[in-house]
């Protein structure tokens, strides 16, 4: 298995988004390598962060790198979308602020065994948490063609789920799909020459659709959305980076939900609905990197960052 070492994704600008206090609670709802993390806690005194991720892997690899902090930290084995049960159960009232890095870490993607990757052989997994029930497997034999197709299509962004789709169901009634590479064989032969002259690998849209319905990240992400703003103290600033249109436009939405204030009808003289703004944004338009990184980390290049304060 490769070292759990993840390059951090716009780690200056999270810093700075976050508005870090020595003596404040803060919480890293993705762990992963801990690059963020290992960054917040130099920073704090008396404050503490918390670090959750649902990758035992992740954390483990996470404690060792986090050694120097330990005093100033707390890790949790949780799916992020249960921040608020863990931060209830640890008896904090509230924090001072939230980073969630979604999507798939390098070492996730980078490491054969665990079936992300369509560049190498592998059984069909892409569980994030290795106890969870649902696998990569499953879906490609059991889901229905429609069901498919529509995974390929809304996560994806595949043009040509429908052929994938089918191709899929007619290999699987001759025998079960059960590596990585077959999956991709399968994908590749369904695509006409055209797309297999893109750049990009035929296969990649594809993966990055089933890895999302195995984890249910979309589902996570609107979840989290819905708890994390009640989760800060005033002040608390809430730093969510995507990697795909279809998560950055729910924090897009989450946030811009929270920063409104009156719905009333224009025509009212004066307002009754009494609504009050939650938060205000940070970031008008989401913070992307630079040139300096992309030309050291060119997985940075789709990362998006909004930030938000709790009124």
């Amino acid at each position: 298995m490769n070292e759990f070492h993840h390059v951090s994704v716009l780690l200056d600008e999270c810093l700075e988004g976050l508005a870090i206090r020595p003596d404040g609670i803060y919480v890293d709802g993705t762990l992963g390598g801990a690059g963020h993390s290992l960054q917040i806690a130099r920073r704090l005194t008396s404050g503490r962060l918390i670090g959750i991720d649902r990758d035992r892997v992740a954390l483990a690899a996470a404690q060792k790198r986090l050694e120097e902090v330990q005093d100033r930290v707390t890790l949790v084995h949780a799916n992020f979308r249960e921040m608020d049960r863990v931060i209830q159960e640890l008896g904090i009232p509230g924090v001072d602020g939230i980073l969630l890095d979604l999507g798939v870490s390098s070492p996730q993607l980078d490491d054969s065994e665990r079936g992300f990757s369509y560049m190498a052989e592998a059984p069909l997994d892409m569980r994030m948490n290795g106890q969870d029930v649902l696998d990569a497997g499953q879906v490609v034999n059991t889901y229905s063609y429609e069901q498919l197709k529509r995974i390929l299509y809304d996560y994806g962004e595949e043009r040509y789920a429908p052929q994938i789709a089918s191709a899929i169901c007619r290999r699987r009634e001759e025998k079960t799909i059960e590596t990585t590479l077959e999956l991709a064989d399968i994908i590749r032969s369904a695509m006409p020459a055209s797309a297999l002259r893109e750049k990009q690998h035929p296969a990649k849209r594809s993966f990055q659709a089933i890895r999302i319905a195995v984890n249910d990240e979309l589902g996570a992400v609107e979840e989290v959305m819905n708890k994390a703003i009640d989760l800060l103290n005033p002040g608390g600033r809430l730093a969510v980076i995507t990697f795909h249109s279809l998560e950055d436009r729910i924090v897009k939405s989450a946030m811009a939900e929270a920063a409104k204030g009156c719905i009333c009808p224009p025509e009212f003289p004066v307002c009754v609905c009494g609504r009050k703004p939650r938060v205000k944004l940070i970031t008008r338009k989401p913070i992307t990197s630079a040139q300096e990184e992309l030309d050291r980390n060119p997985r940075a290049r789709s990362a998006k960052l909004r930030i938000c304060e709790k009124i």
